[in-house]
């Protein structure tokens, strides 16, 4: 027997994208930063803007944005002290293809 056994994947390479982004969106702020950033879309949004619109910490409101962004659905440029976060498209697409093709079945 080798020491070593690989072990068999039940999961598809995109089920494993369609849960992680599922788990980004399981809260309703997260939900509202991105309905907020889609509706912003000619232009990327501080984290400053979106904190007014919450009634929220900054410190929570920032722990969901690193959520999304550990996600990969959002990407952030800083501009000390501020960091300007905008949709990661790329990822965004995916993840509204990959819900559709789900909620299809």
């Amino acid at each position: 027997m080798e020491a070593h056994q690989t072990r068999k994947k039940y999961y598809t390479v995109d089920q494993e994208k369609l849960a992680k982004y599922a788990k980004a969106l399981s809260h309703p702020v997260r939900v509202f930063v991105m309905d907020f950033l889609a509706n912003n879309i000619d232009k990327c949004c501080y984290s400053g803007d979106m904190a007014e619109e919450l009634p929220i910490a900054r410190s929570t409101l920032s722990e969901h944005l690193k959520e999304l962004k550990k996600a990969g659905l959002i990407q952030g440029e800083i501009n000390p002290p501020y960091i300007k976060y905008c949709i990661n498209r790329e990822n965004w697409d995916e993840a509204k293809l990959l819900l559709n093709n789900f909620f299809k079945r």
